[in-house]
């Protein structure tokens, strides 16, 4: 559905993207995940055609961004960077503003989409008595009016409490589920993205260190986390099967290894087992293991 091949881009003669490509498949919510200045608002900047490349490519259900920006975007919805309103305006009258301009404004699907969002009571008060989320759930509002096929957001949940990034967790599921919506959105919430995200592509000074499925996560080398007392003859030990210690209290078995195996050899060797938990590894030792090394780890 959403396609960016070899986009490179650089301000000021510093690289912002590097040859970045990934794939956003129909009715897939996909992450893009970095830190700050990695490249995620540039690389959305490129999709809605606000920025223009160095080089690459980017097609939205098969239809170039850069050669007919306004037929590849037809279909797609977006909240990037932070929302404009006219703040003396009443919500609603600012969704009739705003859809105007990029082709006309029908009530009965504003009001319809204002429900949705969870903003009939307050769509007519003035925009600048709304809290963060109000306007948060006013600019989804607005970024679901066009009826999109595939939808683009930029920080949604920032600044948003608890409740309010549950809510907006739960509506995008939602709108995959009964629309079968694709949506591709950067945030740096580890723990939200493992929640909604099929897939997640993670950049790094503006170059790609992985790209892949977070159920991948799942099947990796398995890890435990382990109370073993005397501890000296561990790692000679996990290094004879195939395995290592990771951590202190964290090792790490090879692909198909029997943990009562090793819990048998340990108790041959005189060490007692006091705990042997699985530890499934999280987004979270993803992106920091990635964060802290070059080399991109691989599902």
């Amino acid at each position: 559905m959403l396609e960016v091949s070899g986009l490179c881009k650089s301000f000021g003669g510093k690289p912002a993207l590097d040859n970045f490509s990934f794939k956003v498949r129909r009715g897939e919510i996909h992450g893009l995940l970095g830190h700050n200045g990695a490249g995620k608002s540039t690389t959305l900047g490129i999709i809605l055609g606000m920025v223009m490349p160095s080089a690459g490519e980017v097609t939205i259900g098969g239809v170039s961004v850069l050669k007919d920006r306004s037929k590849a975007l037809r279909k797609v919805g977006a909240i990037f960077e932070t929302p404009a309103f006219y703040d003396y305006l009443s919500g609603w009258e600012n969704l009739r503003i705003l859809m105007g301009y990029s082709g006309g404004f029908d009530p009965a699907a504003a009001r319809a989409t204002v429900e949705r969002v969870g903003l009939t009571s307050r769509i007519h008060s003035k925009v600048r008595t709304y809290s963060h989320g109000m306007r948060q759930r006013l600019a989804l509002a607005q970024s679901l009016l066009p009826e999109p096929e595939v939808l683009l957001l930029d920080e949604p949940t920032d600044g948003l409490d608890p409740a309010g990034i549950k809510w907006f967790r739960d509506f995008i599921l939602t709108l995959r589920h009964e629309h079968g919506m694709t949506v591709l959105f950067n945030s740096h919430l580890l723990a939200e993205v493992e929640l909604m995200c099929d897939r997640v592509a993670i950049l790094r000074d503006g170059k790609c260190v992985f790209e892949g499925a977070l159920g991948g996560l799942r099947d990796e080398v398995p890890l435990f986390d382990v109370d073993l007392e005397p501890w000296d003859g561990v790692p000679g030990l996990l290094h004879a099967i195939g395995g290592e210690v990771v951590a202190p209290g964290r090792i790490r078995l090879p692909q198909g290894a029997d943990p009562a195996a090793l819990v048998a050899a340990l108790v041959r060797a005189g060490i007692r087992v006091r705990a042997l938990v699985p530890v499934r590894r999280s987004l979270e030792d993803l992106y920091m293991e990635i964060h802290h090394s070059a080399a991109a780890p691989t599902l």
